[in-house]
């Protein structure tokens, strides 16, 4: 099971997760923060389990991408 957090109200809107893992994140219209979809909220944190391993890769690089350090990737 991969498991990936945003820390979403830290969010500068930089881009780099949408342009590494498009699949996983997009930009809000609303208030140009990061979204990472399929996710469940709580108390600012969201998280998206996905048994797909490959999701791995593209969740890591773009937490690996993100200038202020609010994307966490694991493998449980």
């Amino acid at each position: 099971m991969v498991i990936a957090t945003l820390q979403r109200d830290k969010c500068i809107g930089c881009n780099y997760c949408v342009e590494f893992a498009p699949e996983y994140f997009r930009m809000s219209k609303k208030d140009g923060k990061s979204v990472l979809l399929k996710t469940v909220d709580k108390k600012g944190f969201y998280t998206l389990k996905t048994p797909d391993q490959e999701a791995f890769e593209h969740l890591e690089r773009a937490a690996n991408a993100c200038p202020v350090k609010i994307i966490s990737v694991r493998i449980n």
